[in-house]
């Protein structure tokens, strides 16, 4: 097999008219990739993944052909799935404010050209969800930066633009209703897109899991106040106790205590969500 990509997580190869979507241990915050994997998580995310294609697949067609049939070094964190022709929009839906969202916000008073009411703070749900895209920056070249809905329409077309809102709103409030079932909420999440051979729009990457979604203990929830999370953030939040590190790689080894903490939750997401025992 051809190794065509690796990114912050995943390596992408091609085996035969297939790509084999592999998910590593790694993880990457601030687009910097840390030294030091965090066990179990490539795992974690592709067994979340499916699960959310599966609950998903009535809203968009996802890029799956199997779980199954891939390399036995591979069980578990690969999935055998179609080409497609990704859309270069990362597609981001929010329903709180946090994050570069809050940030945004705060600035402009709107994020990515979406003006929200005064007097939001972090943690604020807003009035409804909003679709706040940004651009694609390739692995090491910088930073996403938000694009506004005239700007998307600019790059891939009015129709086009308008499907992948639609698409984008859609996946969020069938997400964050599964979740909200759970004691959970979604903060935002990010999905990716790209249409098959036949023009068909579909789910690629991975979908709602902790490294593309914010996810908060519901029952914790306070606005004002930093929340429960159960994701990533934890990380961020841990190396923003270091001195000296500017966010530019290398980035820092992470200590085994927050090893542990970083994989407990990823574990207690995939457990709350799907009900089902991680071993």
């Amino acid at each position: 097999m051809e190794l065509l990509h690796s990114g912050k997580v995943r390596d992408v190869y091609a085996d035969g008219q297939d790509l084999l979507l592999v998910t590593s241990d790694r993880i990457s915050i601030y687009d910097v990739i840390l030294p030091t994997p965090i066990p179990d998580k490539g795992k974690i995310l592709t067994q979340l993944s499916l699960w959310w294609f599966e609950q998903l697949k009535d809203v968009v067609p996802n890029h799956v052909i199997s779980s199954t049939d891939v390399p036995a070094e591979w069980q578990g964190r690969a999935i055998r799935c179609e080409r497609l022709d990704m859309v270069m929009v990362e597609c981001i839906a929010r329903g709180y404010l946090a994050g570069s969202g809050l940030k945004e916000y705060e600035r402009d008073g709107a994020v990515s050209g979406v003006a929200l009411p005064p007097g939001l703070i972090e943690g604020s749900k807003l009035p409804e969800p909003i679709y706040t895209p940004t651009t694609k920056a390739p692995v090491g070249e910088g930073h996403d930066e938000f694009m506004t809905f005239a700007d998307v329409q600019q790059k891939v077309g009015d129709d086009v633009a308008e499907e992948l809102r639609k698409v984008t709103l859609e996946v969020y409030r069938r997400g964050q209703e599964v979740a909200a079932e759970k004691g959970i909420i979604i903060a935002d999440t990010k999905i990716e897109l790209g249409f098959a051979a036949d023009g068909t729009l579909k789910l690629g990457d991975e979908l709602l899991t902790p490294d593309s979604s914010r996810f908060w203990a519901a029952d914790e929830w306070k606005p004002g106040s930093t929340q429960r999370y159960l994701d990533k953030q934890f990380l961020r939040d841990w190396s923003s106790t270091l001195t000296g590190w500017d966010r530019t790689a290398p980035g820092p080894e992470i200590p085994d205590e927050v090893v542990e903490a970083t994989r407990n939750r990823y574990v207690e997401v995939y457990e709350r969500l799907t009900g089902e025992t991680w071993k």
